[in-house]
């Protein structure tokens, strides 16, 4: 009999959370990455409720993984990827609160991944605005309408469509390469 995987969580907000799923299912020790909502004040909000921009929740992703296939420093690494990490006004042409960034910790480690990987880049001089990324402590997660969850795989036309229009994929590919 083999032992039952214990899934850590992590929480990343990076603008529309459709664009945040499928970089983070696609990869190994991957439980689940459910579309949601945190970081507000409002309990069980909706999807219009959030986009009203008064609850103070954040369009995010919560992932469940296996720390010994993929590590929390490995799932920061995709975030920053997926992300303009400059832009505090939101994400490409989403823009408002609930489209800005953020790494949501759940525990000290990851707090202190997440600081030293933010610092990296920095360093980097990839960009050259500075980091506007915030890191924050998780707060109550509430899983978003069930349409939202997988979008990429029940619409791939329009998830296609959206994630280059919006300039999302546009930006990786000038700053990380097509590969990642």
């Amino acid at each position: 009999m083999s032992e039952a995987i214990k899934y850590h969580k992590a929480t990343f907000a990076g603008g529309c959370f459709w664009c945040m799923v499928k970089p983070f299912d696609e990869q190994p020790g991957i439980g689940s990455v459910t579309s949601g909502y945190t970081g507000g004040h409002v309990p069980n909000p909706t999807y219009k409720e959030v986009c009203s921009e008064t609850t103070g929740h954040y369009e995010a992703v919560q992932i469940e993984y296996d720390p010994s296939v993929f590590p929390y420093e490995k799932l920061v690494e995709v975030y920053w990827q997926q992300i303009d990490p400059t832009d505090a006004g939101g994400q490409f042409f989403d823009r408002g609160q609930s489209y800005t960034t953020v790494i949501f910790y759940h525990d000290k480690e990851q707090r202190r991944v997440a600081e030293e990987s933010k610092k990296r880049l920095e360093q980097s001089g990839i960009f050259k605005k500075p980091i506007a990324t915030e890191i924050k402590p998780a707060k109550e997660f509430y899983p978003a309408e069930e349409y939202h969850q997988g979008y990429h795989k029940k619409n791939p036309g329009h998830y296609q469509r959206y994630s280059k229009g919006s300039g999302r994929v546009a930006f990786i590919e000038n700053h990380w390469g097509e590969k990642k």
